[in-house]
């Protein structure tokens, strides 16, 4: 969010023309189904690192100079690890390279294989700099992103996994083995300052404990630089604290107050594909469209001071967590969504209906009834990242299109997808995105039927 900011600031300075609230007076209705049970190593916090340290460890505290850094937390089967930080020097003129390690200890008396089934990590600079694009582009190739968080997320999406990342690693008893070691350089930028975002998805034969670690690279006599061996990382992460300094902590759950600080994660939380099927009533098979003019929402990464009227914290929790970081997973940075729409037109008429992804006003309850947004939208992007739409269209086609998004505060956003269905037939669209991060919540799909 901080390199997102720091583009959006140029557009600050310049005149904007007064905003109107449109409210457009459609239902939002909860989503139904739920997150999975899938735990995630969750590093995003502290997001700007300023030193060296631990930023999340699931490892055991004993042994350890620091045990308050250690949740102690074992990973089993499936999980998912998510890392999202940026380096910046700490002193001006200081432009060593911070390196991001990731630490897998197997604490068995027998190896353990852990299977890197996707992944991806990608720099701000130079692998995905924030630019400017268009609100709506194909991007059925994959190369079109603004960002390290969406570039990792549209590649996870496709299922891949990087070059980078080994199909395996066997780690041996009671050993440990670096499952990324890579790079952060600020060295060369104007201002010195580069984001990395990671995803992975994982499954371990035996228990593994797990920890992301910062530490800046060894230099040479010639001034080369040279990556932390893993001698270094184990060093670290036995004597090593966490890093400093912290962001802002939580405002606590239940609070009464009118701003609310949701502050970073660290942590294993819960959940990383939430599914649903979107129909009129529970073991229902079908999706009633809106009658000709109207329409209605699900919400989307809903949130506390963003529930929408639907009442629905989609917030995954956190198993664990340090004391001065989020009470919960909000945003649901990587969490895909994976939502099944059997469109059913009941009229005697055949109905044009349009999908659309919309980013509201943040608010808990719908003024008027209806959603809020911008015309002009606010200058602040809320949204960028790749989705993916797949349905039978109305020449019988099947498709599966990837549509890269950016949406501001406030942006009603542009019909995707667009349906001519024939009087008491079902129209199947699936619709599948990983939460970018540098998004902010929440969204909304939204189903519309046009007026003749």
């Amino acid at each position: 969010m901080i390199l997102s900011l720091l583009l959006t600031s140029i557009f600050f300075g310049q005149a904007q023309p007064p905003a109107t609230e449109i409210v457009r007076p459609q239902e939002v209705r909860p989503l139904p189904g739920e997150l999975d049970n899938i735990p995630v190593f969750n590093s995003n916090s502290p997001e700007l690192i300023l030193s060296e340290g631990i930023l999340l460890s699931t490892f055991p505290p004993e042994g350890k100079n620091n045990p308050e850094a250690h949740l102690n937390f074992a990973f089993k089967g499936r999980f998912d690890l998510f890392a999202h930080h940026v380096a910046k020097p700490q002193e001006p003129g200081d432009l060593r390279t911070l390196y991001l390690g990731i630490l897998v200890h197997n604490p068995n008396d027998k190896p353990v294989t852990v299977k890197v089934l996707e992944g991806a990590s990608y720099l701000s600079q130079p692998d995905a700099p924030f630019i400017e694009v268009p609100p709506v582009v194909d991007n059925s190739n994959g190369n079109i992103y603004a960002g390290p968080g969406g570039r990792v997320m549209s590649d996870i999406l496709r299922g891949k996994r990087q070059d980078i990342f080994p199909k395996q690693i066997v780690i041996p008893p009671e050993e440990s083995r670096m499952l990324l070691n890579v790079p952060i350089p600020v060295r060369g930028l104007e201002p010195p300052l580069n984001g990395r975002s990671t995803y992975m998805r994982l499954e371990s034969s035996g228990e593994v404990y797990v920890a992301s670690l910062a530490k800046y690279a060894r230099s040479g006599r010639n001034g080369n630089e040279f990556s932390p061996s893993l001698s270094e990382w184990k060093n670290l992460l036995k004597m090593g604290k966490l890093s400093t300094p912290r962001d802002r902590p939580p405002t606590p759950p239940n609070t009464e107050t009118s701003q609310i600080i949701y502050g970073r994660v660290a942590g294993v939380s819960r959940g990383s594909v939430w599914n649903a099927k979107l129909v009129d009533n529970a073991g229902g098979s079908r999706l009633t469209i809106p009658e000709p003019g109207g329409a209605f929402s699900y919400g989307m990464s809903t949130l506390p001071k963003g529930l929408l009227g639907t009442n629905q914290n989609q917030s995954a929790e956190m198993l664990v967590r340090y004391p001065d970081t989020a009470y919960q997973a909000h945003g649901n940075y990587g969490v895909q969504y994976s939502l099944d729409l059997p469109l059913y037109n009941p009229t005697n008429q055949t109905q044009t209906v349009v999908l659309t992804v919309q980013t509201p006003l943040k608010e808990d309850e719908l003024s008027e009834k209806g959603l809020r947004f911008l015309e002009p939208t606010a200058p602040q992007t809320f949204f960028r990242g790749t989705v993916r739409f797949r349905y039978i269209d109305d020449r019988g086609k099947r498709q599966m299109r990837y549509v890269h998004l950016v949406q501001k505060r406030g942006q009603q956003g542009e019909p995707l997808v667009k349906l001519e269905i024939e009087p008491q037939q079902h129209r199947r669209v699936e619709f599948d995105f990983l939460y970018p991060p540098d998004a902010s919540p929440p969204q909304v799909l939204t189903v519309k039927t046009l007026e003749d």
